[in-house]
């Protein structure tokens, strides 16, 4: 293993990945709300959560906020409600900040351990 740990950057990467494919997949949803036959899509996060790029954050999100369909559900578009999308938008958006700030805090830990090896 070499002095910068990828596999946290990595974590951090994917777990980003997952929520920019989620905020598409609801906004998806919002914009095809009133498309006859259309079904509502979603990130399941616990499938990709149990592939080997878990961490303690991506296990409590999937805790608090359960799993969802990664592909259409068998909701159609007459059962979509603005309000539900709005609130699972605004829900992304929350997992969005705290993905970023463990990335933050994992690119600080790097730095941190750099310089001390550099001073040291």
């Amino acid at each position: 293993m070499g002095l910068i740990p990828t596999h946290l950057i990595n974590n951090s990467q994917k777990m980003l990945g997952l929520i920019a494919q989620r905020q598409e997949a609801l906004s998806d949803n919002v914009a095809n709300m009133h498309t006859i036959g259309y079904r509502r899509k979603d990130v399941d996060f616990s499938q990709y959560l149990n592939n080997g790029i878990s961490s303690n954050l991506e296990n409590k999100l999937t805790e608090k906020f359960g799993p969802a369909p990664i592909a259409s559900s068998s909701k159609s578009s007459e059962n979509l409600s603005t309000e539900d999308e709005l609130a699972l938008m605004q829900e992304n958006y929350m997992m969005y900040n705290v993905a970023v700030r463990q990335l933050s805090s994992t690119i600080t830990e790097i730095k941190n351990a750099l310089n001390m090896s550099a001073n040291g």
